[in-house]
């Protein structure tokens, strides 16, 4: 395509905006509006995988080491679970450690014990796949001088199937709502261009090309959804920004923490200005099918 046709073109496309004032102001508020949804909701499912996932990786195995094994046999042990091929970040902690941790979650009534520490040597690790805890537990017990492995059985597997139903969950209700965004979008550009029906038809009698009575449109779907991605984004930039501003000071130091501003914001960003322009153009594409079979 000649550089002047093509520069035609966006002239035409920029001019059709200001000639069909209305419903270039329809199509760009329904862009607007869905696409607020769309930021919001990608926020949120993305903290609350963020969430799912922070809680996931705190699962940790606890082994408690039997009385009977020596300085040798824990190395053996340590040894042996060291080189499984499933764990990671494994740590030893002795009882007078343990007693600590008590002493600190507990208060000062167990300071008493440490005369006579009742506590047994441990050994924590962490499953590089949560989701394998279980079966990691169900290995390492069977090793010789332990005691006891904890890792909170019962209550994690109920925990892990919360979660994956959350995500399943969550992941439907985003399709979805990108489904809905889809249709809404279409069906708004679908308007704007039944709307100019006679416009493409006698550019088609006058014997213009499919290609070159598509083009125009196909970019003018692209401005709309691109003019109507500005403001979501700007929206969905703000609200997040203040929202982490007020929520993560509270949260310093805990498990749960909400994802960073930056590179987040940008990648949903990117994500909405991609969205716009892509349904916008295909809306064109598709609804004006119909109008070029002449």
């Amino acid at each position: 395509m000649k550089g002047r046709t093509l520069s035609r073109h966006f002239r035409e496309s920029f001019k059709s905006l200001g000639r069909n004032g209305w419903m270039t102001f329809a199509s760009i508020g329904t862009v607007t509006v869905t696409l607020i949804l769309v930021g919001v909701f990608a926020l949120i499912m993305t903290n609350l995988n963020k969430l799912a996932d922070d809680i996931e990786n705190d699962v940790e195995i606890k082994i408690l080491i039997d009385d009977l094994a020596g300085s040798k046999e824990e190395r053996e042990l340590l040894a042996k679970i060291k080189k499984l091929p499933d764990i990671t970040d494994v740590k030893y902690s002795s009882r007078d450690e343990e007693l600590k941790k008590v002493i600190k979650d507990y208060g000062d009534d167990f300071v008493l014990h440490e005369q006579s520490n009742p506590l047994r040597n441990a050994i924590y690790v962490k499953a590089i796949n949560p989701q394998e805890t279980a079966n990691v537990a169900k290995k390492i017990d069977k090793f010789e001088y332990t005691a006891e492995v904890n890792y909170g059985k019962g209550k994690v597997e109920k925990l892990f199937k919360v979660l994956n139903t959350s995500r399943n969950a969550g992941l439907v209700l985003i399709i979805g709502l990108l489904l809905t965004a889809v249709f809404l979008i279409f069906n708004t550009i679908r308007t704007t261009i039944f709307a100019r029906r006679d416009e493409i038809e006698i550019m088609k009698l006058v014997g213009a090309t499919n290609s070159f009575v598509r083009i125009p449109f196909l970019l003018e779907g692209a401005w709309l959804g691109l003019l109507g991605s500005v403001i979501p984004v700007t929206v969905v930039a703000v609200l997040y920004y203040n929202v982490h501003k007020s929520i993560s000071p509270n949260l310093k130091g805990e498990l749960l923490q909400l994802q960073s501003f930056s590179p987040l914001i940008y990648q949903v960003s990117a994500l909405l200005i991609a969205l716009g322009v892509i349904i916008g153009m295909f809306g064109s594409f598709i609804s004006m099918r119909k109008f070029l079979k002449i």
